[in-house]
């Protein structure tokens, strides 16, 4: 990748809908050829799909919490174990193989605790060789992930 593919990547991080003429006024190219880098980085598939931002408080979204998990054991067996239940569930929003304390990091997003407490019952409690599960409920949002810092990478 060079500056320009760097560029709009960038760019359509910031806003997916936009025309490629517009994209292509932006990083300062013509529109095929704009099109043409476009094109080519989803086909490598550095550009993986497109999709909206939207505001969760006004999609009905009141709960949103992180949930730390340990498992029994780290064998390979009991994590690809873990690893498939969880790609079950469309209330698990993302997991993640962390380092430190725990194993995985799972973010959940629910209408309400009511709701937040029948994920926890019908998803959560079912996954497989848990030992130790610690929930954290956001508060108050700070600064939401709006895109990779492209920009340094160049």
């Amino acid at each position: 990748m060079d500056k320009l593919d760097i560029g709009i990547l960038s760019e359509v991080q910031k806003d997916s809908s936009r025309s490629i003429a517009e994209l292509a006024e932006v990083v300062g190219l013509s529109s095929s050829a704009c099109h043409r880098r476009m094109r080519a980085m989803e086909e490598n598939g550095i550009i993986a799909g497109y999709g909206a931002h939207i505001d969760p408080t006004l999609a009905g979204i009141g709960v949103q919490a992180r949930i730390d998990i340990t498992l029994d054991n780290q064998s390979r067996a009991c994590m690809e174990c873990f690893e498939a239940a969880v790609m079950q569930y469309d209330e698990i929003l993302e997991c993640d193989l962390v380092s430190g304390e725990a194993d995985y990091r799972l973010r959940v997003a629910a209408r309400d605790l009511a709701d937040f407490d029948d994920i926890h019952r019908r998803c959560l409690a079912e996954l497989p060789g848990v030992s130790a599960m610690h929930t954290s409920f956001v508060l108050r949002p700070i600064k939401r992930w709006s895109g990779y810092a492209l920009k340094r990478m160049a």
